[in-house]
């Protein structure tokens, strides 16, 4: 298959846009990390490129997924955990072409994970948190157990990803096995989520209070980010100032409950503008003074 690859990847490395290579083989017949072919070509090309095309090639029985994906792009998914195989990929494949040890040092840099960066996918993965918690406690209350389950799992895998984001790795498709290593509080939560015996309710139940708790714990590391960039300025801030300054669709889908959540905590005070309409305010944001303990 070598003489195929080679074949898939020698134009892409003669193209001046192409910054580097890397082929990912399937590990076994079960690995759908490759989405079941026997290789991916990730291929990182410059900005100014399309942000993602896929290519499906076969030869002699042989499948090649090939993906061109220009920094931007894999960088979005990288902070906003939307692609998790990226990082598989990105960290475990084999590097057949790099111009100038781009792909070397994008690949130390992830090892680095630096701090600025961690904040941000700390904040994105809070707000996601956040969401899901609070649906799946409303579903809760109004007796929707089933679809309250779904939520609380999902609450559960961002409570590990913050856990593995905040010792300084980037959480990977295995995140469980990940979270069972780093803080094993988490991974027993989600394992009595999964395997107990008690009825569903009584379950929701336990760890509704467990995740508030998780949640309670998290909130300082969690808002860091968001309470740093409404400091940028001394003026208060409108949610769509807010929005724009983000620049991450997925990070904006959820920052509205975010910063609800943090008023509430006494984390953010609410400044109110007055509007042409009769008292009627626009609510703009800014970081209290004195937060609550």
């Amino acid at each position: 298959m070598d003489d195929f690859l080679r074949q898939l990847y020698q134009d892409r490395s003669s193209d001046k846009h192409t910054l580097g290579i890397i082929a990912m083989e399937q590990r076994s017949k079960m690995d759908a990390n490759t989405d079941y072919f026997d290789c991916v070509l990730l291929v990182i090309v410059s900005e100014d490129m399309p942000s993602w095309e896929m290519k499906h090639y076969a030869y002699n029985g042989y499948k090649v997924a090939m993906h061109l994906v220009n920094k931007e792009q894999i960088h979005d998914w990288l902070i906003n955990s939307s692609n998790r195989r990226i990082v598989d990929w990105l960290m475990n494949g084999k590097i057949v072409f790099d111009r100038n040890e781009f792909t070397k040092n994008f690949r130390q840099l992830m090892i680095e994970f630096p701090h600025e960066e961690r904040k941000i996918r700390t904040g994105v993965e809070f707000s996601k948190l956040i969401r899901r918690f609070t649906d799946g406690k409303v579903l809760y209350h109004e007796g929707h157990f089933l679809d309250s389950y779904n939520q609380i799992v999902h609450a559960l895998h961002h409570l590990a990803r913050l856990a593995i984001i905040e010792r300084g790795f980037y959480p990977e498709v295995t995140v469980w096995q990940q979270v069972k290593q780093i803080e094993p509080e988490i991974y027993k939560l989600y394992s009595e989520l999964v395997t107990g015996n008690e009825p569903i309710e009584k379950k929701l139940e336990l760890l509704l209070i467990a995740n508030e708790f998780g949640l309670m714990n998290k909130t300082k590391l969690g808002s860091a980010h968001l309470l740093d960039l409404l400091r940028t300025k001394k003026e208060p801030w409108t949610i769509e100032e807010i929005k724009q300054k983000l620049g991450m669709h997925d990070y904006s889908l959820d920052i509205s409950i975010l910063l609800e959540y943090l008023v509430q905590k006494g984390y953010v005070d609410v400044v109110k503008v007055e509007t042409r309409g009769k008292k009627i305010f626009h609510r703009q944001y800014e970081v209290t003074d004195s937060p609550l303990p």
